[in-house]
């Protein structure tokens, strides 16, 4: 039979469908050694045989860094749990959450990540100063991508 495994084409139509629902920008469906990536790229969609590669987010650099921080290696870094797509308020129209300058307690609600339909609560780690906000809302997020700086 070889190394080629067929392409489900109904599973990549549901899985892009399932992209456009929930507004993330990949997805990922795995079985065994075969997983299907769709993403919002260049590139729609690969078949990995074998280990998936690892990726690595590369750092941007943001204006107004401090300390000589990158924002992903900030000690303050309050990064994202998962992908999804950020609100900076509880509702279209209501009041941010947050804004940079305010102090928060360890637990207080500073944003919201949907991810499949779900709003998750995005909890302050500690308390303190928020110096700076890195997302929009209404932007996609990917796991591991900082969120705010808290210090």
């Amino acid at each position: 039979m070889g190394n080629k495994t067929p392409i489900d084409s109904e599973l990549v139509r549901t899985l892009a469908a399932l992209l456009d629902e929930t507004n993330l920008t990949e997805i990922e469906y795995g079985v065994g050694d075969v997983k299907i990536r769709v993403a919002r790229t260049a590139a729609p969609v690969t078949v990995h045989h074998g280990a998936a590669p690892a990726y690595a987010a590369s750092p941007v650099a943001q204006p107004g860094q401090t300390g000589g921080y990158d924002d992903a290696d900030h000690p303050g870094a309050v990064t994202s749990p998962m992908v999804g797509v950020a609100y900076l308020s509880p509702e279209p129209g209501a009041t941010k959450f947050i804004n940079p300058g305010d102090m928060v307690t360890e637990g207080q609600t500073v944003m919201l990540i949907e991810a499949m339909k779900t709003f998750n609560p995005i909890r302050a780690p500690r308390g303190g100063k928020v110096t700076r906000i890195l997302v929009t809302d209404n932007q996609p997020v990917e796991f591991g991508e900082p969120l705010m700086i808290i210090e």
